[in-house]
């Protein structure tokens, strides 16, 4: 179920132009992957595995909490569209809540996201918990 701010999004009007909206800057738009994020890595080849998963400590809990304060829960998994049914089928197993779950997100890692909105990554090292602040050196588009 999404929540009143998940909702309302905030439209934005540039030189008499709409432009795509924006959620408010307390909300959080998740995108976490599955495999080797939040259970066992099991790779495409191997499916018949995928429902019996091990989950991993303080994922469920991290993620539900991130839900039920508003956020936006989206599972994006390399994982196939034929692989659809027995992940959903799992993430139910285990009580996951989430808003949206996108389906062939290309394998290999590496990845480097452009888009127009704001993009924050972190990678997974092993401990699900809330996100703390920190410095890092990135990457940007030269002025």
């Amino acid at each position: 179920m999404k929540t009143k701010k998940q909702t309302e999004l905030i439209g934005i009007i540039e030189n008499g132009k709409s432009l795509s909206p924006i959620l408010p800057k307390d909300i959080k738009n998740y995108l976490i992957d599955i495999d080797g994020t939040i259970c066992d890595d099991i790779p495409n080849e191997e499916p018949e595995r995928m429902l019996t998963a091990v989950i991993f400590p303080d994922t469920l809990e991290t993620i539900s909490k991130w839900y039920n304060e508003g956020h936006i829960i989206t599972f994006f998994t390399s994982r196939l569209e034929e692989h659809r049914e027995v992940t959903e089928e799992w993430l139910k197993n285990h009580n996951f809540k989430y808003h949206g779950l996108l389906m062939g997100k290309p394998r290999g890692g590496n990845y480097h996201w452009i888009d127009n909105h704001i993009v924050r990554a972190t990678r997974y090292e092993g401990k699900f918990s809330d996100l703390v602040e920190t410095s890092a050196s990135i990457q940007v588009f030269e002025k």
